[in-house]
């Protein structure tokens, strides 16, 4: 079925929206979740496009998809609120700009109306680290020397130590990692691969693992598991992302940090406690696989309360009195 559901118009336009989901299926390979949201975006879109008119994309001009982002921008609640946040339509362009490069690029139409089309600023929040405190009760959250509870020590202890993303520690292979040495090598977003620094905290862990947890996994395994994972789950598997990230907040619960994690908590952690204690940015940068500066930035804020504790402690006149400056 065709981005507009059952009983959707059959016309240049609907083709092409067809056309399009189709590739974004089998050409990009879009996760389901992905997939849907781009089918909302672009059916929002397309009902605009019917209003003004608009049957066919060639017809579709640089004015338009400008219109369209103004409008998404005025569109309001029925409490007067705004009905889209500055991400939100930022995401609908994307879904817009990807809609018109796939007609341009298949020969459909001459030229792309999104491309020059602006997206609105979206506010940088900063990231939910915990502070180090949080971070040590979370390390420790883990009781038992049973082969799970060795396992999941090994998980929290290695996304802290590394700051890799989930994706990427479930996809390490034993090949990966040189404890000996203390390194892992990591392959990120882009299939580009770096090597990380594994501290001797996390490398004690993981060694106990392998050691004692990881042989008392393997055995059930009934079928081959593709690579050779490190980390395997209670049927001999590799670890999912998402039993990965149900172990991470299983033991944040266990020492009161519900709603306090997200997906990037300990790496946002890791990143911002080096940052904090004199790390060089672009060290950080390195370790985290951030192809730009700019996104590694975002560690570099403090918060109001070491802002003041640095200064206290910098400043030559942070806590000299008047009197005693004169005196």
């Amino acid at each position: 079925m065709g981005p507009g559901g059952a009983g959707r118009m059959t016309d240049a336009l609907a083709g092409l929206l067809l056309e399009h989901e189709t590739w974004l299926t089998v050409e990009r390979g879009l996760a389901k979740n992905s997939l849907a949201a781009y089918r909302r975006d672009l059916n929002r879109y397309e009902r605009y496009l019917r209003r003004q008119g608009l049957v066919d994309a060639d017809a579709v001009s640089e004015a338009t998809v400008n219109a369209y982002v103004e409008h998404l921008k005025r569109a309001r609640t029925a409490e007067g609120t705004p009905r889209f946040a500055p991400a939100s339509i930022a995401r609908a362009l994307v879904a817009v700009r990807s809609f018109h490069r796939f007609c341009v690029d298949e020969g459909f139409v001459a030229s792309d109306p999104s491309e020059e089309v602006g997206a609105p600023r979206v506010p940088q929040g900063l990231p939910k680290a915990l502070t180090e405190s949080e971070v040590d009760d979370l390390l420790g959250a883990v009781e038992g020397d049973d082969p799970r509870a060795l396992r999941d020590r090994a998980i929290l202890e290695t996304l802290y130590a590394t700051g890799v993303r989930i994706s990427e520690l479930v996809g390490l292979d034993r090949a990966d990692l040189d404890l000996e040495d203390g390194l892992a090598r990591v392959m990120g977003k882009g299939s580009k691969e770096r090597v990380v620094p594994v501290g001797r905290s996390a490398r004690a862990a993981v060694l106990e693992y392998l050691h004692r947890g990881r042989p008392e996994l393997e055995r059930p395994a009934t079928r081959r598991v593709a690579g050779d994972p490190i980390f395997l789950n209670a049927r001999g598997g590799r670890l999912s992302r998402q039993s990965c990230w149900a172990i991470v907040t299983a033991a944040g619960s266990r020492v009161g940090l519900d709603g306090r994690l997200s997906p990037h908590v300990l790496r946002h952690s890791c990143a911002t406690h080096m940052i904090e204690r004199g790390a060089d940015i672009r060290v950080v940068q390195e370790l985290l696989g951030h192809a730009s500066l700019s996104t590694t930035q975002v560690y570099t804020k403090v918060s109001p309360e070491r802002l003041r504790a640095v200064y206290e402690l910098a400043h030559p006149r942070a806590r000299t009195g008047v009197g005693a400056a004169h005196g």
